[in-house]
């Protein structure tokens, strides 16, 4: 492989792969260099997962939208994930509307989804206080090569179920986990326009008494690479599985022991205790193994820890872009308080 190489820019690291700006700031020739060499660049995203540009003039959405779309022109702005996101532009958006001390754990993007994006794109416009607000990834191609045989055997045979329960546009939330209406999600309140998107996703929706929508789908639990073949952990479970707040919160408090934290997690433990005493087919969103049999919490655990085992934790500087393989990396968010971080996302 021939590496990326520019005189006007620091080229290092591996995880994610930073190329820095040095005396040369400017965005135009950044991207015209970006375009010439379109062929390195692939290789190196496939072979390093993530690529992040640091100290370029990215001060505004349309300067992130510029480098984004010189990796990849056609971006996308459909949008199914769970996560609540306000439009920028027609396509950047605010990565997540959700309060800061909610956690979001790994995760491929829309990884339930049968079009998942190719490749996502997030930039610092505000970086959060120090310690805190990280975007951090993981190379879910180690989770999956490091997982213990027969666990990663269980998960190979038996695939993945997920449910997701949405309310009717304008009812109350059915719990403190659902994030969105139906109408919300699809960006519809015509059930024919749902049920085509269903269709085209994989999802399996079921029309409930009380106007709400709930959505089964079931995939495997790991994808292989469309180029290199390489095989990656890839699913929703670290989010889905009813006991993801509490589970990631524990880790949080293991990786920043504080008050605040700890608190949180007190927290997520009670919410998780509520919620099972649900039929697990009527949470917001849950994940059996995929001839529906509850995955045991063991099993979870080791997954759990492997990704933090694996997890790649970088400060934000202003400007940052991040542009991430979205089949063999995942993403996730740290907990932060200053109300003004702006982290920007698109994807194609």
């Amino acid at each position: 492989m021939t590496r990326l190489t520019n005189n006007n820019y620091k080229i290092y690291g591996d995880f994610p792969l930073t190329i820095e700006a040095n005396k040369h700031k400017s965005l135009e020739p950044l991207l015209d260099w970006l375009r010439k060499e379109k062929s390195l660049l692939e290789e190196a995203m496939l072979k390093h997962g993530a690529i992040r540009f640091r100290k370029f003039d990215v001060r505004t959405p349309e300067d992130f939208e510029k480098i984004a779309r010189a990796i990849a022109p056609e971006l996308k702005n459909d949008y199914l994930g769970t996560s609540p996101r306000d439009a920028v532009t027609d396509y950047v958006f605010h990565a997540s509307e959700l309060p800061g001390y909610f956690p979001i754990p790994q995760h491929c993007e829309m990884s339930f989804c049968a079009n998942p994006p190719e490749f996502l794109f997030f930039s610092a416009m505000n970086p959060s206080e120090e310690n805190s607000g990280e975007t951090p990834i993981c190379d879910m191609r180690k989770v999956w090569s490091q997982m213990d045989e027969n666990i990663r055997e269980r998960f190979r045979s038996k695939g993945m179920k997920n449910v997701r329960n949405y309310s009717a546009p304008g009812a109350p939330a059915g719990d403190q986990m659902q994030l969105k209406s139906w109408d919300e999600m699809f960006q519809s309140t015509d059930k024919d326009i749902v049920e085509k998107k269903c269709l085209e996703e994989g999802f399996d929706p079921e029309w409930k008494q009380d106007g709400g929508l709930r959505l089964w789908g079931t995939q495997e639990v790991s994808k292989q690479h469309p180029i290199s073949g390489v095989e990656a952990w890839y699913n929703h479970l670290a989010i889905f599985h009813v006991s993801s707040p509490a589970g990631e919160y524990q880790r949080i408090c293991d990786f920043r022991p504080t008050e605040a934290n700890r608190s949180i997690l007190e927290m997520a433990r009670s919410l998780e205790k509520d919620m099972r005493e649900k039929p697990p087919e009527d949470l917001s969103m849950h994940t059996f193994y995929g001839d529906g049999s509850e995955i045991p919490e063991e099993d979870i655990e080791h997954v759990r820890d492997l990704i933090w085992k694996n997890l790649q934790v970088n400060a934000w500087q202003k400007g940052d872009v991040l542009a991430i393989d979205n089949a063999s990396v995942s993403h996730g968010r740290l907990p932060y308080k200053n109300e003004d971080r702006e982290i920007l996302v698109c994807w194609s």
